[in-house]
């Protein structure tokens, strides 16, 4: 495998950062995950628009123009021959003191890896997945606003544990209002009566590209698409329910807090936008 850092690629074992980067000591940076698909990066623009704005809201200079980082990630791709996989584009502020003070860190780190990943055993895309409700609350939009995608994801990983300690695989996280947010690492839908609805981003969700697709695949299957605020009770009469990520795709949910979700197995609309997606997919993205 090879992996671009600041320019240059390394193979696994010399590819690596200082144990003094704010990235290491203090997740101080910011990342993206984003798909190949056929030979194409699905919806790399967008990706790196979001990265770029993450940048700006913690004031890190990214030592790349937008269209070199563009070139970058699809040139990662070439030089691993991915296909189909995925892309983690990392940028941290570099190595520093052992203070907090960003000033000190004069050299932020890119770094781009072009890989694989399965974040979900294969049959749960069949069956559905079973969630449950965490007590770990959703960062507030005033603390570490969850718009930003930054390198620090202990509140998510915080979830993620509770999750696991309940045996299922994802979680969903309330805000500091009880209202729904999103799971640990997606977005989430509901279908109720032909509408599909999903936490607005003020709620303390995340502005997932994967979301922004879905919403719109929506529209054009006749749905009615709102962002509205939810709560539990919501999650558990609505008809239908799925998560949305880069990473994840889409993935039905059929059961929240013991509920069975509509007939307990994951619904048309689902699939239908399941496969509108995939479709995309297909034809869409940045030629590697």
């Amino acid at each position: 495998m090879k992996i671009f850092i600041n320019g240059k690629y390394y193979n696994e074992k010399t590819a690596t950062v200082s144990v003094f980067d704010h990235g290491l000591l203090y997740g101080d940076g910011i990342f993206e995950g984003i798909r190949a698909y056929h030979g194409r990066v699905f919806k790399l623009r967008e990706h790196i628009d979001r990265l770029y704005d993450s940048a700006k809201a913690i004031l890190l200079d990214i030592p790349m123009s937008h269209d070199a980082m563009m070139k970058a990630v699809v040139e990662t791709c070439r030089k691993n021959k991915l296909r189909d996989g995925y892309i983690r584009l990392v940028v941290t502020r570099g190595p520093g003191t052992l203070g907090l003070n960003p000033k000190r860190c004069k050299d932020p780190q890119v770094i781009i890896i072009a890989d694989k990943i399965q974040l979900y055993p294969p049959e749960y895309y069949e069956k559905g997945l079973d969630i449950v409700t965490v007590p770990t609350t959703r960062n507030l939009v005033n603390a570490v606003n969850p718009a930003i995608k930054s390198l620090n994801y202990l509140n998510n990983i915080l979830a993620k544990i509770e999750a696991n300690n309940a045996g299922v695989e994802e979680a969903v996280m309330l805000n500091q209002h009880g209202f729904v947010a999103e799971c640990t690492g997606d977005n989430i839908f509901i279908v109720r009566k032909n509408e599909l609805l999903t936490p607005p981003l003020t709620a303390g969700a995340l502005y997932g590209i994967t979301r922004g697709v879905v919403m719109e695949l929506g529209r054009e299957e006749g749905l009615s698409v709102r962002e509205t605020d939810l709560t539990r009770y919501d999650l558990f009469v609505a008809e239908e329910c799925f998560l949305t990520g880069t990473g994840a795709e889409l993935i039905p949910v059929v059961k929240i807090d013991g509920r069975v979700i509509g007939s307990g197995k994951p619904g048309q609309i689902t699939r239908n936008l399941v496969q509108r997606y995939h479709e995309l997919t297909q034809t869409s993205g940045e030629p590697i």
